[in-house]
C-alpha cells in the first residue's frame, strides 16, 4: 500500500489548540519501532517536545491472522485500549508518560490521537548496553513496578476494556487459549517455511507435552504482554516509564516473565520476580517462541522497512524450537 505519513501542516491546528496559537511546530520526527501505530516528537519553538501516538490505518504494517477467538493478546491496539492501560498503570503507580489530550473524535486528524510527555529517547535497552552501571536503579525500580502489576489481581483474565465492561467470562483455561495460539501459529509458519512444516506434528506434539502438567488457577495479574527493555524509558532522573501500553491484560503473570526473561536475558534476575508457575512458565516460553517465528514471517511479507530484521528473528527462534524436538 501507498503509506501516508503526518507532516507539519497536518498538526497545525492540534498545535495551536493544545499549546496556544503563540506557539508554533517548527520539527516532526516519526519514530522508529512502531508498527502497529505511529509515534512523532512534535519540537516546538519554544525548545519543547511532546509525543503523539497515532492511530491510523497507514500506520500499521501488521496483515491479520487467524487467532484463538479469546485470545487476550490479538489487535491489542488503539487509542481505547492505550486509554485503558495508561489508567491502570496509573492507579497501581506505575510510571507511564503523563496523557496531555486524547482526541477519539476526529477533532484534529481522521485518526484516533494522543499527546503525551516527551520522556526522552533513552531506553533501558540502550542504557543496558552502553552504561550497564546506570541500568541498575532503573532495572531495580522497574522490577518494583513489575510486583505491583503482578500482584495486582483479578478473578478474570482478558483486555482491561472486556474486564472492565463485564464482558471477559473465559470459558476455558488461560494455558489452552495458550495452546491454541501456539498450534495456530505453528500452522500459519509452516505456511511459511519447509523446516517447520517437516516438523510441525512434532512440534504440536511438545506444545501438549508441555500443557499436560499444568495446575488450575483463578486468579490473575495485571501485565504488559510485551516488555521488553525497549519498551522502557529512562528519564534523565533514572526514572523507568513504560510505553506500549495497549496490551495491557489480566493473565497470567508466567505470561509476561517468560517474555520477560527472553528479552531481558542476564540482567532478568535484577527484577526480582515473583513466585512462578514452572510448567505453565516452560510452556508459555515455547509459545512465544512460535509466535516470535510466525509473527516476523508475516511482517516480512509486507512493506516493513525492517524486512531483513524481522527475517533474522525468525530465524533464530527457528533454530531455538528445532533444538529442542
Amino acid at each position: 500500500m501507498n503509506r501516508t505519513f503526518l507532516q507539519p501542516d497536518d498538526l497545525h491546528d492540534l498545535v495551536a489548540d493544545q499549546f496556544g496559537t503563540d506557539r508554533r511546530l517548527v520539527a516532526l520526527d516519526r519514530l522508529t519501532g512502531g508498527t502497529k501505530k505511529g509515534v512523532y516528537r512534535l519540537r516546538l519553538d519554544d525548545q519543547t517536545t511532546t509525543i503523539a501516538y497515532v492511530w491510523a490505518p497507514g500506520e500499521n504494517y501488521w496483515p491479520p491472522s487467524p487467532t484463538a477467538p479469546d485470545d487476550p493478546f490479538t489487535d491489542a491496539s488503539g487509542a481505547e485500549l492505550f486509554a485503558a492501560g495508561h489508567a491502570a498503570l496509573t492507579a497501581a503507580d506505575v510510571r507511564v508518560p503523563r496523557l496531555l489530550m486524547l482526541d477519539r473524535d476526529g477533532r484534529h486528524l481522521d485518526a484516533d490521537i494522543a499527546l503525551t510527555e516527551d520522556a526522552g529517547a533513552v531506553t533501558l535497552e540502550r542504557l543496558m548496553e552502553q552504561d550497564p552501571a546506570a541500568a541498575a536503579a532503573p532495572l531495580a525500580a522497574l522490577g518494583d513496578a513489575l510486583r505491583r502489576m503482578h500482584t495486582d489481581n483479578g478473578t478474570r483474565y482478558g483486555k482491561l476494556v472486556a474486564v472492565g465492561n463485564g464482558e471477559a467470562s473465559p470459558q476455558r483455561r488461560a494455558e489452552d487459549v495458550i495452546v491454541d495460539r501456539a498450534l495456530t501459529h505453528l500452522h500459519e509458519a509452516a505456511g511459511r517455511d519447509e523446516r517447520i512444516a517437516y516438523a510441525h506434528d512434532r512440534i504440536a506434539a511438545h506444545v501438549r507435552h508441555l500443557r499436560g502438567p499444568i495446575p488450575a488457577r483463578e486468579t490473575y495479574g495485571l501485565v504488559h504482554g510485551e516488555l521488553g527493555p525497549d519498551h522502557v524509558l529512562v528519564t534523565p532522573d533514572g526514572e523507568p516509564v513504560l510505553i506500549d501500553i495497549e496490551g495491557l491484560t489480566y493473565f497470567d503473570v508466567e505470561w509476561e516473565h517468560a517474555f520477560l526473561h527472553l528479552r531481558f536475558g542476564d540482567a532478568y534476575p535484577r527484577l526480582r520476580p515473583v513466585d512462578l508457575d514452572p510448567h505453565r512458565l516452560e510452556l508459555y516460553r515455547f509459545a512465544q517462541v512460535l509466535s516470535l517465528i510466525e509473527g516476523p514471517l508475516r511482517i516480512a511479507g509486507t512493506d516493513f522497512p525492517g524486512r531483513q530484521w524481522m527475517l533474522d528473528l525468525a530465524e533464530w527462534n527457528i533454530a531455538k524450537v528445532l533444538a529442542v524436538l
